[in-house]
């Protein structure tokens, strides 16, 4: 280790080779609860593609693997090292390289942090719509690798809607450009939606193009309070069979909202069983759609339903949305004292038809394995987030949890769903990818994987097992 060590700092700047232990400690794992972690030999912080190029080729000569991460604020394990990896941060990449306001277009470096693109492009009257929960703190790269979503997706879609080109290293240290600036452009195979998702392991993203929109109107919000769970997701499906375009459609159980509550206090019914959060943005036409939606609700079942009296309201229950993670986390640790509280994070997706099961059948399995679940997601796509409350200490508690977890996945399958709608399957989910995909896309897979990455260099152990190498 010491001679990749000295290679690398012949390679590279002195201060983007880091080797304190704390340092190395504090990048060992995203924000996935319970999955495995190893201790880097080294992290390395380049600031151009030429330094990762280095990177790579010293990498691949003394056959240590390379473990790509950006903000790591993942909760999937795709970002978590292994014992002696080169972990390549691309933190100090952070450039806002260009922004075309004509050609409705960015070029970012992969360290650029969601909300400050959003914060630029938007001085020019433009919009960057995708914005995960973690919008103030993750990274386009980290977005893209995983290929992430977040709440207004339910109108806009997901980040690799948004990537119409990228500058990627490979395994062999060449640089590969893909896509195009071009508002239109089919030439050859897509290889840009190759790298969208693929969590670092086919190769490290060094830049990316990203196509912007008009800034949004103003939006309208509104708050529906439910009896179950179930009627908030009958709603859901009335609002899609309507016709009606939200741009945002968030659920909170009640789990969420008492640990929101008691995170923050801003108010919320944490008496309800389900909250749906809607909003509208689509201009002179808002006031009426937002009518719409409530007369939805309203016949779902809702037992209150009422609009923000403003944008400032309309913004706060969107931060409380934006909570709920940390919220949820404080809830482990308070329930589970000496720091024992742990999440087991699921992320399923599941046609909008068939919600109103997936929701009852949530609740079914907590209650079949004695664990607290509570549920938050996208329910305007789908997407719904059961975190599963365990004790870390307690073996028992693990395995339930985890028996939990296996059964949330078994139902959203079963229902035609995915089991990964955003957050990629990294550590967490690479036997439900398997099960999901079947035999001939997972040879598929492994076939793409060996052809770029031969000597599983990057990324390693993610996505697939190690065999896929």
């Amino acid at each position: 280790m010491s001679d990749l060590i000295e290679a690398l700092r012949t390679e590279l700047p002195d201060a983007a080779v880091l080797t304190d232990p704390d340092l190395l400690r504090g990048h060992q794992r995203d924000e996935a609860d319970l999955c495995a972690a190893g201790t880097p030999a080294v992290v390395v912080r380049p600031r151009r593609t030429a330094e990762v190029v280095a990177t790579v080729k010293v990498a691949a000569r003394y056959g240590v693997p390379v473990v790509p991460q950006g903000a790591r604020t993942g909760l999937a394990g795709a970002a978590n090292a292994v014992d002696g990896a080169v972990v390549l941060s691309t933190a100090a990449m952070d450039r806002i390289v260009d922004v075309d306001p004509v050609n409705r277009t960015a070029v970012v470096q992969p360290g650029v942090v969601n909300a400050t693109l959003a914060a630029e492009v938007g001085r020019h009257g433009l919009r960057y719509p995708p914005d995960p929960g973690s919008w103030e703190s993750s990274t386009i790269g980290g977005n893209v690798a995983t290929n992430a979503g977040g709440m207004c997706c339910v109108k806009y879609g997901v980040t690799g809607e948004y990537v119409i080109g990228l500058e990627v290293v490979l395994a062999s240290g060449e640089v590969l450009r893909t896509g195009r600036r071009t508002a239109k452009g089919v030439a050859g195979y897509d290889l840009t939606r190759l790298f969208v998702g693929s969590e670092g392991t086919l190769g490290v993203i060094t830049e990316v193009t990203v196509a912007l929109r008009p800034a949004a109107d103003t939006s309208l919000t509104l708050v529906a309070v439910f009896d179950s769970t179930a009627a908030a997701g009958t709603a859901v499906a009335g609002i899609a069979s309507g016709g009606l375009s939200p741009s945002l459609l968030e659920l909170l159980d009640r789990t969420h909202l008492q640990a929101i509550e008691a995170y923050r206090p801003m108010g919320l019914r944490t008496d309800a069983a389900a909250l749906l959060l809607a909003s509208v943005d689509t201009g002179t036409a808002a006031g009426t759609d937002l009518d719409r939606i409530a007369q939805v609700c309203t016949a779902a079942g809702a037992a209150e339903v009422y609009a923000a009296s403003d944008a400032v309201e309309g913004a706060a229950l969107l931060q409380a949305r934006r909570l709920a993670h940390p919220a949820m986390e404080r809830l482990a640790a308070q329930t589970f004292p000496a720091g024992n509280g742990g999440l087991i994070i699921d992320d399923v997706a599941v046609p909008r038809s068939t919600l109103a099961r997936m929701l009852d059948g949530v609740e079914a399995i907590a209650a079949e394995h004695a664990v607290p679940i509570g549920v938050v997601g996208h329910a305007g796509d789908g997407n719904l987030h059961p975190n599963i409350v365990v004790d870390r200490a307690d073996p028992d508690s693990l395995a339930r949890g985890r028996a939990a977890f296996d059964a949330i996945m078994r139902l959203g399958l079963d229902l035609g769903g995915t089991c990964t709608g955003e957050h990629g399957v990294g550590l967490l989910k690479r036997d439900w990818l398997a099960e999901e995909i079947g035999p001939v896309g997972m040879r598929v897979h492994r076939a793409v994987k060996q052809a770029l990455d031969p000597t599983n260099l990057l990324n390693p152990g993610k996505l697939l097992w190690p065999s896929a190498g």
